[in-house]
C-alpha cells in the first residue's frame, strides 16, 4: 500500500492546484467592469457599430493562412544557408523538394483566387 501513496499524492495535487487557482482568481478578481472597459475601443471615440456584429470575410484568413506558412519557409530557408557547405548535395536536393511542395501550394493557392481581395 506505500507504493501508492505517492500516486494518491501527485493525484490530490493534480485535481487540487486548479480548484485553489480558480478559488483565488474568484476572490482578487476586480469588481464590475467599467461600462467603458466593454466598448469595442477606449479612444473616446463612440463606435459606429458593435465589434461583433461585423463578418469579415474568409479571405482575411486564407491571406493570414498563406503569410504563416510562407513565414515558415523562411524559418526554415535561413538555418539551411548558414549549414549550406555541410550539408552538400543531399541538403540542396532536400531544401528544392521543400520549395519545389510550397511552390506547388502556392500556385494552387493563386488558381483558386487566394490571393485576390475583390
Amino acid at each position: 500500500m506505500e507504493q501508492y501513496v505517492p500516486i494518491l499524492v501527485y493525484a490530490l495535487v493534480a485535481i487540487s492546484f486548479p480548484i485553489i487557482t480558480l478559488l483565488l482568481a474568484r476572490i482578487f478578481r476586480a469588481g464590475s467592469p467599467d461600462p467603458v472597459k466593454a466598448e469595442a475601443y477606449e479612444c473616446g471615440v463612440q463606435a459606429e457599430t458593435k465589434a461583433f456584429d461585423t463578418r469579415f470575410s474568409i479571405r482575411y484568413y486564407l491571406i493570414a493562412v498563406l503569410f504563416v506558412v510562407f513565414d515558415v519557409e523562411t524559418i526554415f530557408l535561413f538555418p539551411w544557408a548558414v549549414s549550406f557547405q555541410r550539408l552538400a548535395l543531399f541538403g540542396f536536393i532536400e531544401m528544392m523538394i521543400f520549395l519545389a511542395i510550397l511552390l506547388v501550394g502556392y500556385v494552387y493557392a493563386w488558381r483558386r483566387g487566394a490571393l485576390e481581395w475583390a
